[in-house]
This record gives structure tokens, sequence and C-alpha cells, in this order.
């Protein structure tokens, strides 16, 4: 850049350095007093013989009294009284025999003197301003090509690459002041490219694995499934049967899970299908009946009304609610249902104490569990996961310490409350 730089303001200096010459040099003409008294002397000399009067280096017009031209050195001099007046001629008179016969117009060079520095000042401006232009033009060619189109080209890759174009290469051009600076760019494109291959094939390798998952659970499922039933048809007593009831229910359920993917896909969790409709709220009932599958806890009486949620998702909800009040409270629970303005709300209290005030907030965090659970297997998933569903319910799941110990309370929406 300095090399235009430096002689477009070496050209800007000289353009002002020319003018102020011009300005302050004015031209100063003054006649030689002895060549202009030689030349009236010799006019005086040699009247009538004009022809014979040396020049002198100076040039002139002599007029008889009445201003008729009777002589001059050359054409485009003054010719005429009032002529070198405006000229600024000098004018003088020759005399003969001490009578005046006539005028000498002595021609003054200020005017042309002038003339020629203003001629020579204007070419030098126009040369000088020519050559700024010419500077000026390759200059902007200049940046166009090494700045403005390489920022374009910046522009229009980082459009790319925020569209998700990883496969075409920014040009990289090592003259322009963008050079290194475009290499970095492509080089976050090249890791970037890197980067979403690997998640691709993470991303698939994960699909296999749930694909196979899903096939080896299901498997023993339908054993368990099968011999549940058979149990249940042989059993004699009513507690065996309900046992056994109990086994089969829970098998389709754990098979519904496994048909959406639940246990593979909690890295996915906005692609859990969640489904809300309108049913009975007696039908809660028998999801809390099946959550409380060591039957801690006595079902209350749940008010009749249509509520609006998806009967297995709220099925994972109490199943993870009541899990959880096993592994790290191991006590009996207490269930209260009441119908508020909006919605049922169903508390389930645990005895075990609760936990620190500190870890409330944070609870349904994924993968948080409290100082309580280092010594019980989880993944700290089943709040997270039961929150995110009743939010997809417009429901609510509100987690605090009761006065026997954690308390949970699931807020089921009404049907027709906003």
């Amino acid at each position: 850049m300095k090399k235009f730089l430096i002689p477009f303001i070496g050209i800007f200096l000289a353009e002002i350095v020319t003018l102020i010459i011009f300005a302050v040099s004015v031209p100063e003409f003054k006649q030689d007093a002895v060549k202009v008294n030689a030349a009236v002397k010799s006019a005086e000399t040699y009247w009538n013989e004009f022809e014979k009067i040396p020049s002198e280096g100076i040039d002139f017009v002599i007029t008889d009294t009445d201003g008729v031209i009777l002589y001059k050195t050359k054409d485009g001099l003054s010719e005429s009284l009032n002529e070198a007046v405006v000229h600024g001629d000098t004018i003088l008179d020759i005399g003969v025999d001490g009578v005046t016969v006539g005028k000498m117009i002595i021609r003054n060079r200020y005017s042309e003197s002038t003339e020629i520095q203003r001629n020579l000042c204007i070419s030098v401006i126009a040369v000088l301003l020519a050559v700024q232009c010419a500077v000026g033009a390759v200059y902007v060619f200049y940046l166009n090509a090494r700045v403005a189109k390489p920022f374009r080209k910046l522009n229009n890759f980082a459009l790319r690459v925020a569209g998700g174009n990883l496969d075409i290469p920014l040009e990289m051009d090592r003259g322009n002041m963008f050079g290194a600076f475009t290499e970095s760019f492509d080089i976050m494109r090249s890791e970037l490219k890197k980067a979403r291959i690997a998640e691709a094939r993470a991303n698939e390798s994960k699909k296999e694995l749930v694909a196979k998952l899903s096939h080896d659970i299901k498997t023993p499922l339908a054993s368990i499934k099968a011999a549940s039933e058979v149990g249940y048809a042989v059993a004699k007593d009513k507690k065996t049967k309900q046992n056994f009831s109990q086994i089969i229910i829970k098998a389709d359920q754990i098979n519904a899970l496994v048909n959406n993917l639940f246990s593979a896909t909690l890295e996915e969790l906005q692609q859990l299908n969640v489904t809300p409709e309108y049913f009975s709220s007696v039908k809660i009932v028998g999801i809390l009946k099946n959550s409380d599958y060591l039957q801690r806890a006595a079902v209350p009486e749940i008010p009749v009304c249509l509520v609006y949620a998806d009967a297995l998702r709220l099925q994972q909800v109490f199943d993870n609610i009541f899990a959880n009040s096993y592994k790290y409270a191991d006590t009996k629970i207490e269930v209260v249902c009441t119908a508020e303005a909006d919605s049922l709300s169903i508390s389930v209290e645990d005895f075990g104490g609760g936990v620190e005030e500190d870890e409330l907030p944070l609870i349904t965090e994924k993968y948080l569990r409290g100082k309580n659970a280092s010594d019980k297997d989880g993944a700290g998933l089943g709040l997270y996961i039961s929150d995110y569903f009743m939010k997809e319910m417009d429901g609510e799941l509100k987690i605090e310490n009761g006065e026997k110990g954690l308390k949970v309370t699931v807020k089921v929406k009404l049907a027709g409350k906003n």
C-alpha cells in the first residue's frame, strides 16, 4: 500500500508547491533606460529615415503628432496611445530641433511574461493531475483486487459455512492482505467438516447400537411375557395372579418404550413423540398402581375429570418418581391428589428426609444426581426426562422438600384450560 500512497502524496505536495510559486512570484518587467534613451536619440537623429534606427533589443512604434504610424519594428504592437495605456507600454516624445515631431511607443513585456508563466503553471498542474488520476485509478483497482474482492469472498464463504456447506474450499491468494486470514478460515472449514463427519459416524454407530439393543431386549422380554402369561393362567391364589398380571403390564410398557428407542435416544430427546390427548382421570389410578409395584403407597381417590396428557409419557413420569423413592428413600410413600383451577395435582412424598436445599433447583438437570446418590446406580436422567415430558404436555413437575421427605408434585392439565 505504501508504494501507492507515497507517490500520491508526493504529487499532491508538488501541486501545492507549484500553486504557491505561481501565487508569490509576480513577474516584474522594467524597461532598460539606456536602451530606451538610445532608441529615442536614434529616432531623433534618423527622423524620416527610420530603417536606420537600431532596435537595441526593444520593440517600438513611431507615430507623428497626429497618431499616424510612421514606423514599427514588428506587427502586434500597440498602434495607438489608448492601446499603449491599456498594455502599460512606455510612451516618449521625439523632438527635432526642439520641436516635438512624434511619439515612440515602447512595448512593455510584462503581459507576455505573465501569460508565459500562467501557461507554464497550467501545463505543470495538468500533468500532475493526470499523473495523480492515473495513480488514483491504479490504487482503486489495487484496493478492489487486493482488499474488496477477497473480503467479498470471505463473506460468501462465511455464508456457505453458516448454511452447512463445508465442501467448497476457500480460494487462497497469499498476495493480498487477507492471504493468511483466508488460510485460517479454510483450516476452520476443514476442521468443521472433519468434526461433522465424525459426528455423523458417531450417530450412525449409535443408531446401530440402538437397533441391536432393541432386538436384544425384545427377545428376552417376549419370553418373560410369555412365561408370565402361562404363570397367570395356572396360578391358583389371587396374590400370585396379581403378581403375574403386574409382570405382564410392565413387560408391555417396556416393549412400548423399546419401540420408540427410549433407552438409546436420550441425547435426541426432542425427537421423542409426546402426543397429549383427552382422557378420564380414572385412568390415572391404574397408572399410579402400575408405578407403585412394591405397593408402598395407598392410591387416593382421584376426582373424576377430563385431563389432557399422554398416558404413556405420564406413566413414565410416575415410574421415575416411584423408582427414585424406592432407590434413595426406601420408605413408605404418601400420595395426595387435589383438583385445582386448571390442573389435577398429584403429590408423591416419601419419608426419607428430602435433599439439601441447594440441590433442589438443579435436581431436574441432565446427569445431575444428589449427594445421597453416590452409592446408588443411576444416570441422573429420570427427573430430567420427566420434567421434559410434563412441559410437552403443558403440565408441570414441581420438586420440593415436604414435611417428611422429598415431595414431587405432578400437575396434569385439565381439559379446556389454557
